[in-house]
């Protein structure tokens, strides 16, 4: 019934209060809201009411309220990103990311943007972080420096060959400072670009714009870096095409010019024990253009646009360390943080007095790193928010169908309410049972998505 383990297998107390959970009256009424969330595992609990009624008549033309409701409470999905807090809600950040990054490659109708943005130069950069210290690996055909050949996921992998002359200092500051380091990046690579053009930076604003949309993911190190999707544009966005100049061989040329450049830095002043630091990017630089169409060895539109979508959704948990806040040291020994992990929390934790303005202590759970781990420049594609308000407008016009308003006209109608909050979460049975639920959702979400997928394939390429 689970999914996941036999009934008989499941803690009594857990199998005690998950029978009840389904034995009692309101159960499918329950099961009706999990699935409304898309079986979100720490929904978001809400009591009130709402009233519906004709602007012109003041008769009341619909009226809802929680009371009848499972425990007298509605249960809204809680919409974290984080697939390690909620992988429902994730999954739906992660497919609006999809779109988002996809219509920016591939156009979208919809959202006022052409087909013909393909044909804009576009490409798929990587930065990554300098190094810290030597760590274990995998080197193509070699043993790493330890002597061994490492298993794919064996646990020591990104691990300091030596933690005692490792910089975990460096390490963390260089996460703390990435969204400014990629902020230099941004002004360098307009400047690079007008310079081989010969023109001015104003002059260069009237003929091209750069769009792009990244998304930071951590290395098993624990050093961020970033992965993003880079086009230029015509002056107007992806509704113009850029000057004949412009090419894809540019764009590769001077993304590598901007990334080593020295104004592309970031300088830290030296702190009581703590040495100045110059940092930049890291000499493992990854510029690959994006097709249309793959033969096997391209990087096609939609891997790109999967690639970016799949890392939207994590944080540093693939590091070992944890994805909420961090209170104190004794939570890393009771909660088994690994060690080298441990010590990049640490080092958090020991500079946040040298760097106050840093705030690392607040940032230890994540390493150090402080910015957001999915961002677009404005123009690159439609943003999340107007996806959101298509799915928000969509799920009102079922709700007025629903509701019987369906040939009302919205403006007409004036409503009021009044919602409280009254809690999160499921009680350890619900729990079990909403994770059923999710699963299933997720199984018929996929199946559909890759149906659509493979049918979209066929007919962009004329099959």
């Amino acid at each position: 019934m689970t999914g996941s383990a036999p009934l008989a297998d499941l803690n009594p107390g857990l199998l005690g209060d998950m029978l009840k959970a389904a034995a009692d009256p309101g159960y499918a009424r329950w099961e009706d809201q999990i699935r409304r969330t898309g079986g979100c595992s720490d929904p978001i609990h809400i009591t009130g009411w709402t009233v519906a009624k004709d602007k012109t008549t003041g008769e009341t033309l619909h009226r809802y309220s929680t009371e009848n409701e499972p425990g007298a409470r509605l249960r809204i999905a809680c919409g974290n990103r984080r697939a390690s807090r909620c992988p429902s809600c994730a999954w739906t950040y992660a497919g609006d990311t999809y779109h988002l990054i996809r219509a920016g490659l591939a156009g979208d109708d919809r959202r006022d943007i052409p087909a013909t943005v393909r044909e804009h130069p576009r490409v798929f950069a990587t930065l990554t972080a300098p190094s810290f210290g030597p760590v274990h690996n995998r080197p193509a055909g070699r043993p790493c420096r330890c002597g061994k050949h490492h298993q794919e996921e064996a646990a020591e992998l990104g691990t300091a060959l030596d933690p005692e002359t490792y910089d975990y200092a460096g390490s963390v500051l260089f996460n703390n400072h990435a969204g400014q380091l990629w902020q230099r990046f941004t002004t360098r690579l307009r400047r690079e670009i007008a310079a081989y053009a010969g023109l001015t930076q104003r002059e260069l604003k009237e003929v091209v714009r750069i769009s792009y949309g990244k998304v930071a993911e951590f290395q098993k190190r624990g050093a961020i870096h970033f992965h993003a999707v880079v086009r230029i544009d015509g002056p107007d966005g992806p509704d113009s095409p850029p000057p004949a100049w412009a090419t894809t061989e540019l764009l590769d040329r001077t993304i590598r010019g901007a990334a080593a450049h020295a104004y592309t830095s970031i300088s830290v002043p030296a702190v009581a024990d703590q040495p100045a630091r110059t940092f930049r990017w890291g000499t493992q630089l990854d510029v690959r253009p994006i097709k249309a169409f793959g033969d096997g060895s391209d990087i096609t539109e939609q891997a790109v646009a999967s690639y970016v979508a799949k890392y939207a959704t994590k944080a540093a948990e693939n590091t070992g360390t944890l994805d909420r806040r961090i209170g104190n040291r004794e939570a890393l020994v009771l909660l088994d943080v690994p060690a080298h992990t441990a010590r990049l929390v640490g080092a958090c934790l020991d500079l946040d007095a040298l760097y106050p303005e840093r705030r690392l202590a607040a940032w230890a759970h994540m390493l150090g790193f402080r910015g957001h781990f999915s961002t677009k420049s404005r123009r690159y594609s439609t943003t999340l928010g107007d996806l959101r308000q298509t799915r928000a407008d969509y799920r009102a016009a079922q709700e007025r169908e629903a509701r019987g308003l369906g040939d009302v006209e919205p403006g007409t109608v004036l409503v009021l309410a009044s919602w409280q909050y009254a809690g999160h979460g499921h009680s350890p049975g619900e729990s079990v049972l909403a994770a059923t639920i999710a699963r299933d959702i997720q199984l018929n979400r996929q199946t559909a998505r890759e149906a659509l997928a493979e049918l979209t394939t066929d007919q962009e390429a004329g099959l």
